[in-house]
């Protein structure tokens, strides 16, 4: 999965919300690359940091420190350099199917085969609509798009801020629901009966459909 910049800043909080679902049903995270990601961030966005290991900066030796996060994590977020060796990307792709995890890229610079690629294309902030008061939310519309059933690019409304949600009997939602919003019952985790390891699911799958 990758995480793009879009045309709407908030590139940095849609990744944590991905990582907050799994994170929070109990999977361990681990992010790689983001030097400026911020724990209070982090954990605002509902990751619960004893879950989550940080290697800000690797310098050359990302791609060796991500394989080795993929032994032993369900989740590995990782920001790149500006350019990626395509077959670099292809071995850590592999290395993540075979281990059961999850590899999510943010950034544009990944060459590799995403089974679906994520981007805010719209959005707007909460809280002063009368000119005046506290920020308290930002509802952002997410595009996601990728292979197989998700080829068709789909656009759903959410909130960041919260914890990332998957909609089970319900429209999709991203993120928290909102203040005051009620809505369907949501899962985070699934399990993989190929693995036989419980899988996170971080993908928008309810807009794949």
């Amino acid at each position: 999965m990758v995480v793009s910049r879009g045309a709407f800043p908030g590139a940095t909080s849609l990744a944590l919300a991905l990582l907050s679902g799994p994170c929070a049903g109990g999977s361990w995270c681990a992010v790689v690359g983001a030097a400026g990601l911020g724990l209070v961030a982090a954990a605002q966005h509902g990751l619960d940091l004893e879950r989550v290991a940080l290697v800000p900066s690797p310098g050359a030796k990302w791609p060796v420190v991500t394989a080795a996060l993929l032994e032993g994590f369900d989740v590995v977020l990782v920001c790149p350099p500006a350019r990626v060796d395509r077959s670099i990307a292809r071995q850590l792709e592999a290395r993540a199917r075979e281990r059961g995890s999850v590899l999510a890229v943010m950034g544009e610079a990944w060459p590799g085969s995403a089974d679906m690629r994520l981007a805010i294309v719209s959005g707007c902030w909460r809280g002063l609509e009368g000119g005046h008061g506290y920020l308290w939310g930002r509802e952002v519309e997410v595009e996601a798009a990728g292979k197989g059933a998700a080829s068709r690019a789909r656009r759903a409304r959410s909130w960041l801020g919260g914890p990332f949600q998957v909609a089970v009997d319900g429209p999709a939602v991203l993120g928290a629901a909102g203040p005051g919003a009620g809505g369907p019952s949501f899962r985070s985790i699934a399990g993989d009966e190929a693995t036989g390891r419980s899988r996170p699911q971080v993908g928008a799958a309810g807009l794949a459909g």
